[in-house]
């Protein structure tokens, strides 16, 4: 049987398993497991040869970066972000993957990530959406906390030395004005149990087009509702969430799978969200 996981520490309720063995079934594979694997970061060194046992498996926080050490190549989605959430095992060679990325244009694809975007926080997985967004031509503004401007300027670094051509800049989350075509939440804002906070003031909600919130719990936050309440389209984070494992499964063994059934599974992630919020 192959095996396959998730690690990270602490590992509280996660939606991977549920996501994975959905995708195992679509694949017609039923000898793979999946489990999630708490390793605290002390012990991760230490874990090098269970981890070589696996088939392949996801990485969340804390070991996305203290992971590389173990592997023995990064696919140029890693070495982009230098960030690793996806691990393939190649014949006893381990091979990082950043999957994020994929996660995050596939389930944004029906958004216009070329127009004028405005970005909410650049802090963690912030950063790669300010950086994809950027490379497919966005016109990037980055509206953060006055404390997080600093961070902001590195992340703008970061963008121009990839392309120099790119168009991006920087405010006070307090002073954005303007139309935007697509407006980005990678902020904790509003994110359960804290369900009644939005990032943003109707006014700018009022000025944006369209929609992408990071946030998978609760899987219609006060944001996403403010702008359907206008007509506007919203997406949320289960789709990232599924889609960058759908993307681990076409790395570890080809698996192809159509849109479909992508889209009822995430369905049914929310539907879990959902029931567990209600517990």
């Amino acid at each position: 049987m192959d095996k396959y996981g998730l690690i990270g520490h602490p590992l509280g309720h996660s939606m991977s398993p549920l996501i994975h063995r959905h995708l195992f079934a679509l694949s017609g594979i039923s000898d793979s497991s999946y489990e999630l694997i708490d390793i605290a970061p002390e012990n991760l060194a230490s874990s090098a040869d269970m981890l070589r046992g696996l088939k392949g498996f996801n990485i969340t926080i804390p070991h996305k970066t203290a992971v590389i050490p173990l592997t023995d190549e990064l696919a140029d989605s890693a070495l982009r972000y230098n960030s690793v959430n996806c691990i393939s095992n190649d014949n006893g060679r381990l091979i990082g993957y950043n999957t994020d990325c994929d996660g995050f244009l596939r389930s944004a694809e029906c958004l216009p990530l070329n127009g004028r975007v405005l970005l909410l926080g650049c802090g963690g997985v912030g950063r790669m959406l300010a950086i994809e967004t950027a490379l497919h031509g966005g016109e990037l503004t980055i509206a953060v906390i006055p404390q997080d401007i600093k961070n902001a300027q590195l992340v703008m670094a970061e963008i121009l030395a990839k392309c120099s051509s790119a168009s991006v800049r920087i405010i006070n989350i307090s002073d954005i004005d303007g139309q935007f075509d697509l407006l980005i939440n990678a902020t904790p804002v509003g994110m359960f149990p804290k369900t009644d906070a939005c990032a943003v003031p109707d006014k700018v909600i009022e000025n944006c087009s369209s929609f992408f919130d990071v946030i998978y719990n609760p899987t219609e936050t006060l944001l996403m509702k403010k702008a359907r309440a206008l007509g506007r389209t919203a997406v949320g984070g289960a789709a990232m969430l599924v889609y960058q494992a759908v993307k681990a499964h076409e790395i570890w063994y080809g698996g192809h799978f159509d849109a479909e059934d992508v889209s009822r599974i995430i369905r049914e992630v929310e539907a879990e969200v959902d029931k567990m919020n209600k517990m």
